[in-house]
């Protein structure tokens, strides 16, 4: 058996067959490492021949699915997690993913065998965050177990045969079968391949916790998120409570739901109705409070934009915003100084996204612009939402699926819309509010 020598980046998993300074995949400095390949013997026997099926041939199976008593969750995975899949949880460190899948481990423990593996954590520490997240904790179908050996996995498996199994997390599994550390190229794509292998011919689902590097991508390599079945992904700010769980890929199920949870001392638990999380109770009286309907994955509901404006003593006023992307509100305070002659060029203008959630759909810039004009004329908008994109030029775009936001908004009582179907541009609009 040859053995040859490639050289892989330790961020995106770009192979080379010399040493290169700077990977010319991601763009990182001295972040190839030696990996040795072994080469495969050629066996002289004549391998099976593979039947070859019509697709009339086929009979279709319906995938049983465990339900994580989340139904945010259940609904990012497609109606629950399918028995022999393996999913992908990411996020950024201390954003919630073991709090999540703790809480999962324990609900289903209730009913079926759980196993936890923790790489990162003693057991004593993960009794402490279960004793915090719940008073149940003598459930006798939870198994926790702190180990780092990968091919040590596969016999834990086999004596417990439990319903799902939870990895906490790939980057610190290691196997003495391959040269390297733990979180190298070589062993978080050997431990996937054996994780995989457990999964499809156990018809056992795992879910594995990943880590992420600092452009947010899946840490190791690239093909570990192909390999997978699922790739969720825990999004939020750490100073936050709001999380966003998110699919970027799902082979039973779709990729544009979003769940919502919320990050408590007592744990994570989910929200069901996101509007009552992100409206304030104050909206109605005081200036600088706009509504939007806005859309995460095909999830409509309503946020608050918060907008205030101060006579500013710098001889550059401060634009700051939170939520939303700071060019973004540079360029909407232009149309309102350009097109709708609102004199903000001596004014601080501060916006803030209720509830700590990110905004990047551009339906919410006619929100943005009203809220703004409501601190600077201190005029209270009641009740008043906001869904187009305004252009360069002070016209007020389309959105999509603005019929379906519409609808969330007149189910929740909201029947002053404001949208491209009812004004043409941001000065009409600002006119009718008593410019």
């Amino acid at each position: 058996m040859k053995s040859s020598t490639s050289f892989v980046c330790q961020e995106c998993g770009y192979e080379s067959p010399k040493y290169l300074g700077k990977c010319p995949e991601c763009g990182e400095w001295n972040s190839l490492r030696e990996f040795k390949v072994e080469g495969l013997k050629l066996k002289a026997e004549r391998r099976p021949e593979t039947s070859v099926k019509k697709l009339s041939e086929i009979k279709l199976e319906e995938k049983q699915r465990l339900l994580t008593g989340f139904s945010e969750m259940d609904g990012v995975l497609g109606g629950g997690i399918v028995k022999g899949s393996v999913i992908l949880l990411a996020g950024d460190p201390g954003i919630g993913k073991s709090t999540l899948l703790l809480q999962v481990g324990l609900k289903l423990a209730k009913k079926n065998k759980i196993l936890y593996i923790s790489g990162e954590e003693s057991e004593g520490q993960i009794k402490l965050r279960a004793k915090r997240i719940t008073k149940e904790t003598n459930q006798a179908d939870f198994f926790l177990v702190s180990e780092t050996n990968t091919d040590s996995i596969a016999s834990i498996v086999q004596q417990i045969e439990p319903a799902l199994i939870i990895i906490d997390s790939i980057q610190t599994m290691e196997s003495e079968n391959l040269s390297g550390l733990s979180g190298s190229v070589g062993q978080v794509r050997y431990a996937a391949s054996q994780f995989i292998k457990i999964a499809k011919s156990l018809n056992i689902p795992i879910i594995i916790v990943g880590h992420v590097t600092k452009e947010g991508m899946v840490a190791g390599p690239m093909v570990l998120s192909h390999m997978v079945d699922t790739v969720l992904f825990l999004e939020g700010e750490k100073f936050t409570s709001t999380r966003i769980l998110r699919s970027f890929k799902n082979r039973f199920g779709p990729v544009d739901e979003v769940g919502i949870f919320a990050m408590e001392e007592k744990g994570m638990p989910e929200v069901n109705n996101p509007e009552q999380y992100f409206l304030g109770k104050n909206q109605d009286k005081a200036p600088g409070s706009v509504l939007v309907a806005t859309l995460e994955g095909s999830r409509p509901f309503l946020v608050e934009i918060q907008a205030l404006v101060v006579f500013s003593k710098l001889p550059m006023p401060r634009r700051v915003s939170s939520g939303i992307d700071y060019k973004r509100l540079e360029l909407l305070l232009a149309v309102l100084q350009k097109h709708c002659r609102v004199p903000l060029d001596t004014m601080d203008v501060f916006v803030n996204v209720a509830g700590g959630l990110k905004l990047s759909d551009r339906a919410s810039d006619l929100g943005v612009c009203l809220s703004v004009f409501s601190s600077f004329r201190n005029i209270p908008l009641a009740k008043i939402v906001g869904i187009a994109e305004v252009g360069l030029l002070g016209e007020l775009r389309s959105v999509p699926f603005l019929e379906k936001r519409i609808k969330e908004a007149k189910k929740l009582g909201f029947k002053n819309i404001f949208s491209a179907n009812t004004y043409k541009t941001l000065s009409d609009t600002l006119s009718s509010l008593g410019k």
